[in-house]
């Protein structure tokens, strides 16, 4: 027999413990669990509060711990380790059409900022589209020069939402660009396996190159006629957060499904891109549209997904995160962190000797969380959504790990 993927019903499950221990027993027998995992206890403390609105946490890697927190409105903001800089760091409120899904959505500092002062932002501007432009510090590191913009790729969106609108360096040092399909509801236009647009992608560009920017010879549609140079990977419906583990360089991309399923899509750092995860053909591990036979084996499928939509307790809009590789914390080591934007629970996926993944919840907040972040030390951090009480915490462990194992495997692939 091969079961390719076991879903539990966390609550119900977790209340009888006896139970499926005895289950996870039996259907380990057919190896599809693998050890056992202890899920550790975590707690959030209060790093920064008074925020307006923030929606992404990241550092510049130049040495100051400082933390960079994007504010949906079009500021950047610094968090210097004791207290909020008073003048942001950043300033294009009047470049930004900001509400819902719409703002100034991140920021991504160059590998070699240190010594170029380069970074990246992605927002939407005022008529509705994505704009990718590239800025500079100013003498004073605390103050961006707002006079150096570059823009470097402006995306048309069709729809208010599925904005995507995260940016990451990978370690190769190009520059990844998560789009959603642009909006609606059921990708009408059909961009996610529209090769042919930018919309429903990841991007992979090189911001070294030519002028606005290159495309790194090994993008996997370099040559494919009618397809954009510019694609890493496909079948994307709006990746809510995507980050790369900064110890093996594997890229997680959390994806927000369309009524009943959030997933978790994951790539080996050794990929040679491509890989269609799958929308609209499929949400999570399951027929979309077609209803059915929507997999011909082409697909890659998540490693982890939760059902949500507005009668499951689990959640809505899924948030992604990042794999813990900080050292204040060692029982949270190797866990990538997720969460829910409506639920404010937060998950912790682990992957097993075999290599599927075993998730479980860490923490039930009442948190609005829109982000994670990580700082230049690896820890890891929870960006909490308010006009005007927003918030950002650190994820600490609590003690050990919790005495009984309650591993709850809401997906696992092997």
């Amino acid at each position: 027999m091969n079961v390719r993927s076991f879903r539990l019903s966390y609550r119900w499950w977790r209340s009888r413990p006896a139970m499926w221990i005895g289950l996870l027993l039996s259907v380990g027998s057919l190896g599809v669990v693998g050890p056992l995992w202890a899920a550790p206890q975590i707690e959030l403390q209060l790093v920064a509060s008074g925020l307006a609105s923030p929606i992404a946490i990241t550092h510049a890697g130049d040495g100051s711990g400082r933390l960079f927190i994007t504010l949906q409105a079009g500021q950047i903001v610094i968090y210097d380790g004791t207290r909020i800089v008073p003048s942001p760091f950043l300033d294009i409120r009047p470049l930004v059409s900001s509400g819902g899904e719409r703002g100034l959505l991140s920021v991504a500092f160059h590998p070699s900022y240190r010594s170029n002062g380069l970074f990246f932002v992605n927002y939407t501007n005022t008529v509705g589209d994505t704009v990718i432009a590239r800025y500079s510090v100013s003498q004073d590191s605390n103050l961006a020069d707002s006079d150096s913009a570059a823009i470097l790729l402006t995306i048309k969106q069709p729809f208010a939402n599925h904005n995507g609108g995260h940016l990451q360096f990978g370690r190769d040092g190009y520059l990844y660009i998560g789009m959603g399909d642009g909006g609606s509801a059921g990708d009408p236009l059909k961009n996610g396996q529209d090769l042919g647009t930018l919309l429903g992608k990841m991007l992979r560009i090189d911001t070294d190159g030519a002028s606005p920017y290159a495309i790194p010879p090994g993008n996997p549609f370099v040559g494919t006629e009618g397809a954009r140079a510019e694609i890493w990977a496909l079948g994307l419906r709006n990746p809510w957060r995507f980050s790369f583990d900064r110890l093996s360089g594997d890229l997680f991309i959390a994806d927000v499904g369309q009524d009943s399923w959030a997933e978790v899509n994951y790539q080996p750092a050794a990929s040679s891109g491509g890989e269609n995860y799958g929308w609209r053909l499929m949400e999570g591990n399951h027929c979309y549209n077609p209803p059915s036979n929507c997999n011909t084996g082409a697909l890659t499928l998540p490693i982890v997904e939760y059902a949500h939509g507005p009668n499951d307790s689990l959640g809505c809009s899924i948030t992604g995160g990042y794999r813990y590789r900080g050292n204040k914390n060692p029982a949270l080591r190797g866990i990538y962190f997720y969460a829910d934007f409506c639920t404010g629970r937060i998950w912790g996926a682990s992957q097993q000797a075999g290599g599927g993944w075993t998730t479980s919840e860490l923490l039930d907040t009442s948190l609005s969380i829109t982000s994670f972040g990580e700082d230049e030390a690896g820890e890891v951090y929870v960006a909490h959504y308010s006009p005007s009480a927003g918030a950002i915490y650190r994820i600490v462990q609590v003690g050990g790990v919790r005495g009984v194992p309650w591993v709850v495997p809401l997906l696992l692939n092997d």
